[in-house]
C-alpha cells in the first residue's frame, strides 16, 4: 500500500527568548533544491562571463557609492583607491562567483558558499544602495536565497554534502567526528 499523505517536517528555533515553529510539506525540499541549483547556475554562469573580459571594478567602488548615498560611501571609495584592493577584488569577485555556484550546483561545501554567496551580496547590496523603492531589492533577495539555502541544508538534498558527512574516519561519520563541519557542509 502507498502512502498518499502528505509529510511534514517541523522545525523550532529560539533567538533573544523569541521561539518561532513551523512545519513545512514534504514538497518544500524541491523548492529548497531549486534555490539552490538555480542560484547557483547563476552565479556560476555570472562568474565565468567574467574571467575572460578582463573584469575591473575600479570605476564601480569608486563611483556607485557616491552617487546614490550609499551609507558607507566612504568605505567603498577606499576600496576603489587602493590599488591592492582593487586587484583583489577584479579577482575575488568573478572567481568568487563561479567557485560559489561550484558548491551549490553539486551540494558541495554547501553553507560555506552560501555564506560567501550572501556575503557577496551584502557588498551589492550596499554598493547598489537605492532606496526609491525601499530597503528591499533584488541584491537583498539573492541574499535571503542564499541564507534560506544554507539554513534548510540544500546541501543535504541530492548533494554531495549528504554523502560527505557520512564519510567514516575510525569507523565515525565525518560529522559525527567533527561536528564543527556543520557551519561547512549541509
Amino acid at each position: 500500500m502507498v502512502d498518499t499523505q502528505p509529510r511534514y517536517n517541523e522545525f523550532q528555533s529560539t533567538i533573544g527568548g523569541i521561539t518561532v515553529e513551523g512545519r513545512t510539506h514534504s514538497l518544500s525540499a524541491w523548492f529548497v533544491l531549486a534555490l539552490r541549483l538555480l542560484i547557483g547556475f547563476a552565479f556560476f554562469y555570472t562568474g565565468v562571463e567574467k574571467i575572460p573580459s578582463g573584469f575591473d571594478a575600479q570605476s564601480y567602488l569608486i563611483n556607485v557609492a557616491a552617487t546614490n548615498g550609499n551609507p558607507i560611501e566612504g568605505l567603498f571609495l577606499w576600496m576603489g583607491q587602493t590599488p591592492w584592493f582593487v586587484d583583489f577584488v577584479n579577482i575575488a569577485v568573478p572567481w568568487g562567483e563561479a567557485a560559489i555556484g561550484l558548491g551549490l550546483i553539486p551540494g558541495l561545501m554547501t553553507r560555506l558558499a552560501a555564506f560567501f554567496g550572501a556575503f557577496m551580496m551584502l557588498l551589492f547590496y550596499f554598493g547598489n544602495w537605492d532606496l526609491a523603492h525601499g530597503f528591499i531589492n533584488a541584491d537583498f533577495m539573492y541574499l535571503l536565497v542564499f541564507l534560506s539555502v544554507a539554513a534548510f541544508g540544500a546541501g543535504r538534498i541530492l548533494g554531495l554534502d549528504a554523502h560527505v558527512e557520512q564519510f567514516l574516519i575510525d569507523g565515525r561519520p565525518l560529522l559525527e567526528r567533527y561536528p564543527s563541519l556543520e557551519y561547512v557542509l549541509g
